[in-house]
C-alpha cells in the first residue's frame, strides 16, 4: 500500500478452496450497461490516471525469461519472438519488456484510445518494435491486425478479469487464430478471496458470482483454478502450469489485514485433434 507505514508482507503459492470463502451475496447490478460502456469507463479511467496508476511489471522478465528468449531454429539461424500483448494499458508491461529482451517485436492492444495514445507517447516507442492499435477483443477480429499464427507468446495480464465471464470465450478464441501452434499465453489476474474483492462484496458492487463493478465503473472478475483451466480447456488450450499466491500485507497501525490473491498460469496451444477431453468439463466458478 503506498505511503503506509508499518507494513508487512509474506507471499505464498496456495490452493483455494471454496470452503475457505465466506458465502457471497450478490446484488444483481445493470451488468450490461458496464460491458456496453466498458470502453468509456476504461477512457475515462487512462485520461485521470495517465501511466501513473500502474507499476511497470518487472517481474515478468523474471519469472518468464525462457519464454521471452530468441528463437533458435534446427539450423541455429535465430529470430526474435512476437509477443501480443492484450489490454496493454500504458505500456507498463510493453517497455520493461524491450528494455529486458530488445530483441522482441510487440503487438500491443487496448479498447481504450487514450491507453494506446499513451503507449505512442511513451519515449521509448518505436514503431518497428511495438504496433500499438485499439482493438475489443470481445467483437473485434485481431487477424486484422495480427497475422494468424504468428504470435510466439500472449501476455494477458490483468486483463481478462475486465471482462463478462460469458464474453471470455470471445477473447480465447481470438488469441487462438494469431497464436503460433508452439505459442503459449501467459496469464496473471485475480483470484476469489482477493482483499479488493471482499470490499466489492461489503458495498454490494457485485453483478454476478466472482464479478464486481468498482466505484468507477470498470468491472472485475475473479477466479479460481477450476474455473480459469476449464475455461482455456474448453478452447482449445493445455495447462501447463497453474498456481494461486497470496500476498498478505499487513497494516498494524490500523490494524488491517489485506489479503491480496492472483491467479499465474502458463497455457500452450494444443492441436484441435486433442481437445475431446475439452467437451466433458462443465463451467464451474
Amino acid at each position: 500500500m503506498r505511503g503506509v507505514p508499518a507494513t508487512s508482507i509474506v507471499s505464498s503459492p496456495y490452493m483455494l478452496t471454496r470452503q475457505s470463502l465466506r458465502p457471497i451475496s450478490t446484488v444483481r447490478l445493470p451488468s450490461d450497461k458496464y460491458q456496453k460502456y466498458a470502453t468509456r469507463y476504461w477512457d475515462i479511467f487512462y485520461k485521470r490516471h495517465h501511466n501513473k496508476f500502474f507499476k511497470d511489471r518487472h517481474y515478468l522478465e523474471k519469472e518468464w525469461a525462457h519464454c521471452f528468449s530468441t528463437n533458435v531454429d534446427s539450423t541455429n539461424h535465430s529470430s526474435p519472438k512476437v509477443v501480443l500483448e492484450v489490454g496493454c494499458g500504458a505500456g507498463n508491461t510493453i517497455f520493461p519488456l524491450l528494455n529486458a529482451f530488445p530483441n522482441l517485436f510487440i503487438h500491443a492492444c487496448d479498447f481504450s484510445p487514450n491507453a494506446i495514445s499513451l503507449v505512442k507517447s511513451h519515449e521509448d516507442f518505436r514503431e518497428d518494435q511495438v504496433n500499438a492499435f485499439v482493438c475489443d477483443l470481445t467483437n473485434g477480429e485481431l487477424c486484422e491486425r495480427v497475422a494468424p499464427s504468428s504470435v510466439d507468446v500472449v501476455t494477458l495480464i490483468f486483463t481478462l478479469s475486465a471482462v463478462s465471464p460469458e464474453k471470455m470465450p470471445l477473447v480465447l478464441q481470438n488469441l487462438k487464430k494469431v497464436l503460433k501452434p508452439s505459442g503459449h499465453v501467459l496469464f496473471r489476474d485475480y483470484a476469489i478471496g482477493d482483499f479488493a474483492q471482499e470490499k466489492l462484496i461489503d458495498k454490494n458492487q457485485m453483478i454476478s458470482e466472482n464479478f464486481g463493478v468498482r466505484g468507477d465503473g470498470t468491472c472485475a472478475f475473479y477466479f479460481s483454478e477450476y474455473f480459469l483451466s476449464s475455461l482455456f480447456a474448453r478452447e482449445g488450450y493445455k495447462t501447463a502450469e497453474i498456481n494461486t499466491y497470496c500476498k498478505e500485507i499487513v497494516n498494524r497501525s490500523r490494524n488491517i489485514v489485506m489479503n491480496r490473491r492472483w491467479m499465474r498460469a502458463i497455457f500452450c496451444n494444443q492441436d484441435p485433434l486433442d481437445t475431446q477431453y475439452a467437451s466433458m468439463l462443465k463451467p464451474r466458478c
